[in-house]
C-alpha cells in the first residue's frame, strides 16, 4: 500500500485435606498463627509501627505517595471518583479499568494487604503511575530504562519520563526524571519514544509529544552531557516538532517511533511510526533522515493490517535464523535474517507481532503466514501485557524485550497503596529454530543471581483429581521450573474430541477434560481459597491429532471483587520427543509463566487477599478424567530482593 492510498467457576480440591499446621514465619518475619481478621490486625499494627520508626529515618516507608491511613482498612470512597476514563480523552489507549468494573463494590482493603502486593525484584517506580517503557539501551557501563511516569499520582496524566540505570538488568538505581512536558509541543505529555545509538557515540531520542491542541507530533532529544554515562540532562532541539501527522492521518492517530536502522545504500536512517486508516486499518509508516531533524516521509508503507485498528508501540528489528545471538537493529536483509514487526494494538491492548521478509529496496515488510499477521496471529504475551519496545544489548550481544503490565484492580485501590503498574522481567528474544514460526522469550540471565536456597522434586504421581502440596517455605519471591510427562498409552486411550478448546472462555483449572488441566497453583492459600493456576491442557481434535494449550487462571485469585479476573492462554507447539515443561516467576502480585522454553508466555497481575506473606503455598495439580500425570521434575528457588533505590554517587 502506498502513503497516497490513504483516506468464577470453583476449582474443587478434591482428596487433598489441607493441614491446619501454617508455618510460623512469612517472609517479612510477621506470625501467621493467628486465624482470619486477628491475623490481619497483627500484619497491621506490625506495618504501622515500621511505618513510625521510617519516620524517624531508621528504614525505608513502605508507602512513597499513598494515602496515609489512619487504620487497618481502606477508607470509604464514593467509587465513581476513581473510575473516570482518562485515556481515550487524551488520545491514547484506555488507561483505567473503570469501564470493565463498572459500579462493583469495593473490597475493603487493609494496609497489609496492600503493603504485600509491591514488588520486589521488578522494576516499578517508588511511587506513583507508570506506563510504556521507553528508550531503553547501553551506554557508558549502564543500561538505561525510561518510562512514562505521572510525578503526581497513581493514575494515568501528567505524563513525564522517568529514568533508572543498572549494571546487570535486575538491580536498579531511580535517576531523576529525564524529560518534563514543558514546550507547547509536548505540554500535553512526553509520550513514548525511542533511543538510536549512532556510529559516532551519539544518542538520538525521538519520542511523541502531544501539543497544547493535542495533536501527536515526533520530537528530538539529546544528551547534554554525552560523556555523562547517567544521562542525567537532556536537551530538546530547537526543530521540534520535526515530524508532524502527514496528510490524510488523524491528529491524534500519529505516536511511539521505533529505534532508527541505518540504510547503508541511501546514507540515510529510517524510522517507522504507528497509525491508522480511515478504514480502521493498522499501518505503519516510514521515514527517512539523514540528521534525525529533517525528515521525508517515504511513499511506501511498512505494512498494513485490515481492520486492526491504531498501531501503537510499533517496533521493528532483526532476528538471526541461523544462531541464537541478537542482532544490530540496522542489520539488512539477507541470508540467514528474518524482520520481526510487532505491534501493540490499541483496540484489544494486546502485543502481536510476525516474523517476515524485509525488502530494503521497496522499503516494506513481508509476513512468511499471511494468517500469522501482526495483529491477527502470533501475541508476545498472553496475559497483562502492552506497549513492548526491544534494545540490542552490544555487551551480551542479545536482543532483550521490555513490556508494562499494568494493574487489574480499581484505580481507587491504586491511589490508596499509592503506585501502579510494574515492568515485566526483560525478556531475551531469539528465532525459534525448532518451530520456525515463533520466537522465544526467556528471563535474562542476570534474573538468576536473585536465587537464593533452592529444593528439588522428581517423580511425583498427580492422580486424576489430584492436588499435591509442595512444602517449600516462603512462596511470595519464587523461580520455578518443572517438567510433566504424560504415558503414552494413556494420550492413545483418551478418544474425546475436544474440537475448539480456548483458554479464555474455558471454566480455567475447574474445567475438566480427558487430558487436563494439570499444573502448578501458586499465590494459593492453605485451603485453596485463592489460587492462580498455571497449566496445560491437551485435546485431541475430531482428526484425531493432539493438541497442547497453555493457560493461567485469575478467576479464584482473590477473595477481592473489584478486579478484573480473567483466563488467559492459548495453543502452544509441542514437538515429537518433548516433555511440556514451564518456568514461572512469582513476585507478590505479579506471576510471569514460560512454556516450552519461551514460545509461549503468560503474564498475571494478581492481588491476594489470604494468600500473601506466610500464607502463600504452592502446590501441583491434576484435574484431569482421564490420566494420571507426572511431574517428572520440579525446582523451586527463592528469590532475593532487588532492592531498588535511588542512586547515590
Amino acid at each position: 500500500m502506498d502513503v497516497s492510498d490513504l483516506e468464577s467457576p470453583i476449582f474443587n480440591p478434591y482428596s487433598y485435606s489441607p493441614s491446619e499446621q501454617v508455618e510460623e514465619h512469612d517472609d517479612s518475619s510477621i506470625p501467621t498463627s493467628f486465624p482470619g481478621p486477628s491475623r490481619r490486625s497483627f500484619m497491621t499494627l506490625f506495618l504501622f509501627a515500621i511505618s513510625a520508626v521510617s519516620v524517624l529515618g531508621l528504614v525505608s516507608p513502605f508507602y512513597h505517595g499513598g494515602l496515609e491511613l489512619a487504620s487497618g482498612r481502606a477508607p470509604e470512597t464514593p467509587l465513581e471518583r476513581w473510575t473516570v476514563s482518562r485515556g481515550t480523552a487524551e488520545g491514547v489507549s484506555e488507561k483505567s479499568n473503570g469501564p470493565i468494573l463498572g459500579a462493583t463494590p469495593v473490597y475493603p482493603w487493609t494496609n497489609a494487604m496492600l503493603v504485600w502486593q509491591r514488588t520486589a525484584y521488578h522494576f516499578q517506580p517508588q511511587k506513583n503511575w507508570m506506563n510504556d517503557p521507553d528508550g531503553p539501551m547501553y551506554y557508558k557501563g549502564w543500561y538505561h530504562l525510561f518510562y512514562q511516569y505521572n510525578p503526581d499520582s497513581a493514575v494515568w496524566g501528567n505524563i513525564t519520563w522517568g529514568h533508572a540505570v543498572s549494571r546487570d538488568l535486575v538491580h536498579w538505581l531511580y535517576l531523576p526524571l529525564a524529560m518534563v512536558p514543558n514546550h507547547w509541543y509536548d505540554a500535553n505529555g512526553v509520550w513514548t519514544g525511542s533511543a538510536t545509538l549512532l556510529p559516532d557515540g551519539r544518542i538520538a531520542m525521538v519520542y511523541t509529544g502531544s501539543t497544547t491542541e493535542s495533536v501527536q507530533v515526533q520530537n528530538l532529544a539529546f544528551p547534554a552531557d554525552p560523556d555523562d554515562p547517567l544521562l542525567l540532562k537532556w536537551n530538546k532541539s530547537e526543530s521540534n516538532p520535526v515530524i508532524r501527522p502527514p496528510p490524510r492521518i488523524g491528529l491524534t492517530d500519529f505516536r511511539d517511533p521505533t529505534t532508527a536502522w541505518y540504510v547503508p545504500t541511501e546514507s540515510a536512517w529510517r524510522i517507522a511510526i504507528g497509525s491508522k486508516d480511515a478504514d480502521h486499518n493498522g499501518i505503519a509508516l516510514v521515514y527517512r533522515t539523514k540528521d534525525f531533524v529533517t525528515y521525508e516521509l517515504l511513499p511506501r508503507l511498512l505494512h498494513s493490517v485490515n481492520r486492526t485498528g491504531m498501531w501503537e508501540c510499533v517496533d521493528f528489528y532483526p532476528v538471526s535464523t541461523a544462531s541464537a545471538v541478537g542482532l544490530d537493529t540496522s542489520t539488512g536483509p539477507g541470508p540467514g535474517v528474518k524482520h520481526v514487526l510487532k505491534a501493540s494494538l490499541d483496540d484489544n491492548k494486546h502485543d502481536y507481532y510476525a516474523i517476515g521478509t524485509y525488502d530494503g529496496e521497496e522499503g516494506t515488510w513481508t509476513p512468511d503466514d499471511q494468517e500469522m499477521d501482526v495483529g491477527i496471529g502470533l501475541r508476545y504475551d498472553y496475559g497483562k501485557y502492552y506497549a513492548s519496545k526491544t534494545f540490542y544489548d552490544p555487551v551480551k550481544g542479545r536482543r532483550v524485550l521490555w513490556g508494562w503490565s499494568g494493574e487489574t484492580d480499581s484505580e481507587r485501590t491504586d491511589l490508596l497503596k499509592g503506585w501502579a503498574s510494574v515492568q515485566t522481567i526483560p525478556r531475551t528474544v531469539i528465532y525459534d529454530h525448532k518451530t520456525g514460526r515463533n520466537l522465544l522469550q526467556w528471563p535474562v540471565d542476570e534474573v538468576e543471581s536473585l536465587r537464593l536456597s533452592s529444593q528439588e522434586f522428581s517423580n511425583i504421581t498427580l492422580s486424576i483429581g489430584s492436588v499435591v502440596p509442595l512444602d517449600i517455605g516462603k512462596a511470595t519471591q519464587l523461580d520455578i521450573e518443572a517438567k510433566f510427562e504424560i504415558d503414552a498409552s494413556a494420550l492413545e486411550r483418551a478418544i474425546e474430541a475436544d474440537v475448539g478448546y480456548n483458554c479464555s472462555t474455558s471454566g480455567g483449572a475447574a474445567g475438566r477434560g480427558a487430558l487436563g488441566p494439570f499444573g502448578l497453583l501458586v499465590l494459593a492459600d492453605q485451603d485453596l481459597s485463592e489460587q492462580t493456576a498455571v497449566y496445560f491442557y491437551l485435546g485431541r481434535g475430531t482428526d484425531g491429532g493432539l493438541g497442547t494449550f497453555f493457560c493461567q487462571d485469575e478467576l479464584r485469585s482473590s477473595l477481592a471483587n473489584d478486579l478484573v479476573k480473567r483466563v488467559y492462554g492459548s495453543s502452544v507447539p509441542v514437538l515429537n520427543g518433548e516433555s511440556l515443561t514451564v518456568r514461572i516467576l512469582v513476585d507478590h502480585s505479579i506471576v510471569e509463566s514460560f512454556a516450552q522454553e519461551g514460545r509461549r508466555c503468560i503474564t498475571s497481575r494478581v492481588y491476594p487477599t489470604e494468600a500473601i506473606y506466610g500464607g502463600a503455598r504452592v502446590f501441583l495439580f491434576n484435574n484431569a478424567t482421564g490420566t494420571p500425570v507426572t511431574a517428572k521434575s520440579i525446582k523451586i528457588w527463592q528469590l532475593n530482593s532487588a532492592f531498588i533505590h535511588p542512586y547515590s554517587a
